[in-house]
C-alpha cells in the first residue's frame, strides 16, 4: 500500500512539473487573463523610464506610426545586424507592453533601449536621478534625427516601394528632369506627438499685426498658476494661462513708422516708432497625441529648487477647440460697413432673410459657456463614452481628446519616484476600441485601478489620444487606402 502511495505521488508530482513546463506558473496565467500588462525591470532608478515606456504604450497611434516608419527595415538587404535603430528598438517594447507582442517574462528589461541611445549619443546613467520629460524629448528628438538621415532616394532593392505609382513618377521625373526626387512621403510625416504653436504680435497703438510667426512643439509645458483660496486648480487655468496675452514694450512698429513717414515733408529723417506689442500664443497644429507636461519646478527666494505638490484638476476627455489659432478674417473697411448697413434691413437678417451666425461668432458664444475640458466628469459614462447629447455647447467638437495615461511623481525635486496610470490594451483589435480598465504601475508591480483614483493623482505628465468620429474615422481609412 505504501509503496502505491508513493507511485501516486510521484506521478502527481510529475504531472504538476509537466503543467508548469507547458502553461507557468498559476500567477502567470492570471495576469494574462485578467488584463494586465507586464512589468518593467528597475535597473538602479530607471522609474522615469519605466513609467514613460508604460504610458507611450499606451498611445496606440504612436505604436501605429512606429510600425508605419520601420517598414523599410524588412526590405533592406545586407543589414548589419550589430547597428541598431532607434524605432525597431522602441517598437518591440511598446508593442511587448501593450500585449501585441506575447512576452515571455511578467518583468521585461528596457537596458535595451538605453543602449541604442548611447549609439545616438546620449549618455543616460541608470544609477543617477533622471527626469521622464526630458527623455520624452530625448525620443522624440532621435526619432527625427533617424528620420533625417535615410537616403533621399529609393534603394534598388526596395521592391515594395519602386512598384508604388508615384515613386516610379519620381524616378521618371528624375531621370528626364535631372533633379532628385524628394523625400519619400513617409519619412515627411512627422511622429503624432508633433505639433505647432502661433505667435500673434498686435501693435497697441494702430492695431497692425504683425507675420504670424510658427513654433514647432512635441509636448505642451504648462505652469502652474497660483492658486486662489477655494477655488481648486485645472487644468483649464493652465491652458488659458500657457495662451493667455502679454505685453511686449519698445517693439519697433514698422507700420507706425510708415504711417510717420507719410505725414511729414520730405527729405526729414525718420525715425523707428517704437510701441508696446500684444504677444499671443494659440495652437497653428493640434497632434494626433498630445503631450502635457505640469511643470511642478518652483524656485524659493533663496534660489533653492521646490518643488509644487497642489492638485491640478484633469478630465478623462478635453476638448481642445478654443485654443486652436484660425485665420483672423479681413476687417471691413469703412465703406463695406456703410454698404452692409444699407443693404441689411435689421440685425441678423442679410438681404431682408434670416442667416446663421458664422464659425467664428459660434466658436465665441460657446467660450463663455464651456472652457476646455471643462465638461463636468459627473457626465461622463462608465463605459467611457462622451455623452456628447448631455452637452449642447459641446455638441460637435472638432478637437477632442481621450485620456490615455498620467505619469505620477512622487517625492521632492532631489529624490523621488515615477509611477504610471494607464488603460489596459483592449480586447478588440478595432481603431474605435478603448478599455476602459486602468492600471497602476510600478516598474514591476501591476494591479488594477479606477477612474476616479487615476483623476486623483497629481500628474507630472498627461498622454491624451484625439478621438475621432466615425466619419472621420472613414475619410483616413479612404485616404490612407489611395
Amino acid at each position: 500500500a505504501m509503496r502505491s502511495w508513493g507511485v501516486l505521488g510521484g506521478l502527481a508530482a510529475a504531472l504538476a512539473a509537466g503543467v508548469y513546463v507547458l502553461w507557468g506558473p498559476i500567477a502567470q496565467r492570471k495576469r494574462r487573463r485578467r488584463g494586465l500588462v507586464p512589468g518593467l525591470l528597475n535597473l538602479g532608478n530607471t522609474c522615469f523610464m519605466n513609467s514613460l515606456l508604460q504610458g507611450l504604450s499606451s498611445c496606440p497611434s504612436f505604436i501605429k506610426w512606429l510600425e508605419e516608419f520601420t517598414a523599410q527595415y524588412k526590405t533592406e538587404q545586407n543589414q548589419s545586424a550589430e547597428h541598431q535603430y532607434l524605432s525597431l528598438t522602441l517598437l518591440h517594447l511598446l508593442r511587448a507592453l501593450s500585449c501585441q507582442e506575447v512576452p515571455e517574462d511578467d518583468v521585461l528589461d528596457a537596458s535595451c533601449l538605453l543602449e541604442v541611445l548611447r549609439i545616438y549619443r546620449w549618455q543616460i546613467s541608470s544609477f543617477e536621478e533622471q527626469d521622464a520629460h526630458e527623455l520624452f524629448h530625448v525620443l522624440t528628438s532621435s526619432l527625427e534625427d533617424e528620420r533625417d538621415r535615410q537616403p533621399r532616394v529609393t534603394h534598388l532593392f526596395d521592391v515594395h516601394s519602386l512598384e508604388q505609382p508615384e515613386i516610379i513618377q519620381k524616378q521618371i521625373t528624375c531621370r528626364t528632369r535631372g533633379s532628385l526626387p524628394p523625400v519619400s512621403s513617409r519619412w515627411k510625416s512627422q511622429h503624432p506627438f508633433h505639433g505647432r504653436l502661433t505667435s500673434n504680435m498686435v501693435c497697441k497703438h494702430c492695431e497692425h499685426q504683425s507675420p504670424v510667426r510658427y513654433d514647432t512643439f512635441d509636448s505642451l509645458s504648462l505652469s502652474i498658476p497660483a492658486a486662489v483660496w477655494g477655488r481648486p486648480l485645472t487644468l483649464d487655468h493652465c491652458l488659458h494661462h500657457f495662451i493667455s496675452s502679454e505685453s511686449v514694450k519698445d517693439v519697433v512698429c514698422d507700420n507706425c513708422t510708415k504711417i510717420q513717414a507719410e505725414g511729414t515733408l520730405n527729405g526729414q529723417s525718420i525715425e523707428n516708432q517704437r510701441t508696446t506689442f500684444v504677444k499671443q500664443l494659440k495652437l497653428g497644429k493640434l497632434p494626433q497625441c498630445l503631450c502635457i507636461h505640469l511643470q511642478r519646478l518652483s524656485w524659493s527666494n533663496q534660489g533653492t529648487p521646490l518643488k509644487r505638490h497642489e492638485h491640478v484638476q484633469f478630465n478623462e476627455f478635453l476638448i481642445m477647440d478654443i485654443y486652436k489659432y484660425h485665420v483672423p478674417v479681413h476687417k471691413p473697411s469703412q465703406n463695406d460697413l456703410n454698404q452692409k448697413n444699407s443693404e441689411e434691413t435689421k440685425p441678423g437678417t442679410k438681404d431682408g432673410i434670416a442667416v446663421k451666425p458664422s464659425d467664428a461668432e459660434q466658436t465665441h458664444g460657446t467660450k463663455s459657456l464651456i472652457m476646455n475640458g471643462a465638461c463636468s466628469t459627473s457626465f461622463l459614462m462608465s463605459s467611457g463614452t462622451f455623452p456628447l447629447a448631455a452637452f449642447p455647447e459641446c455638441s460637435s467638437p472638432v478637437y477632442l481628446y481621450r485620456l490615455m495615461a498620467v505619469v505620477v511623481h512622487h517625492g521632492d525635486m532631489h529624490s523621488g519616484h515615477f509611477v504610471t496610470y494607464r488603460r489596459s490594451p483592449p480586447s478588440s483589435k478595432s481603431a474605435l476600441s478603448v478599455s476602459n480598465q486602468w492600471l497602476w504601475i510600478s516598474d514591476d508591480t501591476v494591479r488594477k485601478a479606477s477612474l476616479q483614483e487615476v483623476l486623483s493623482s497629481s500628474a507630472y505628465l498627461l498622454f491624451y489620444e484625439r478621438v475621432h468620429s466615425k466619419v472621420q474615422h472613414q475619410h483616413l481609412e479612404l485616404r490612407a487606402e489611395e
